[in-house]
């Protein structure tokens, strides 16, 4: 069943085959990788550092991909996650290398059928998961990408929101 605006008219979504499907615009997995390396590589980032790595989780092969950048908050993770959205802009001649919100999705989708994405960044901590075996498992007829929150309010007090 579609969803619908409050007029009532069906709005557009995402089938889960899409995450494969969007996935076979890299043809080599290395040009995957890549996308995830210039993420980190973004003006807004600001990694300084990258590091990639491979370790097995209950007997399943997992590739982790970390920097040392400044993190997403809630709405930026939210932004990340969503499908054709991005905001990126050129900071101090440093021009972003992508810009049609869809690197992450199509590279993390090429190396595997699951990714979570954990992040620290001055106002808190946040998890999303983009992940074909959930939606497979819950039987999902459009895709849904879980965030939880957990934004800090001072130096004793959490809020967790999704």
């Amino acid at each position: 069943m579609a969803a619908q605006a409050s007029g009532g008219v069906p709005l557009s979504t995402l089938a889960p085959k899409y995450l494969h499907t969007n996935s076979t615009s890299h043809t080599w997995p290395f040009g995957a990788i890549a996308e995830l390396i210039d993420n980190a590589y973004d003006p807004d980032v600001s990694a300084k550092q990258f590091w990639i790595d491979k370790t097995m989780i209950k007997e399943k092969l997992c590739l982790t991909f970390m920097d040392n950048g400044n993190g997403l908050d809630h709405e930026t993770m939210h932004k990340m996650l969503s499908f054709g959205y991005s905001d990126k802009t050129a900071k101090k001649g440093h021009v972003p290398i992508g810009m049609y919100g869809n690197g992450f999705k199509s590279g993390s989708m090429r190396l595997g059928k699951d990714a979570i994405v954990f992040s620290r960044s001055k106002s808190g901590m946040c998890i999303g998961m983009l992940s074909q075996t959930y939606l497979e498992l819950i039987g999902a007829d459009q895709i849904q990408v879980p965030i939880v929150c957990i934004t800090e309010r001072n130096l004793s007090s959490y809020i967790l929101f999704n």
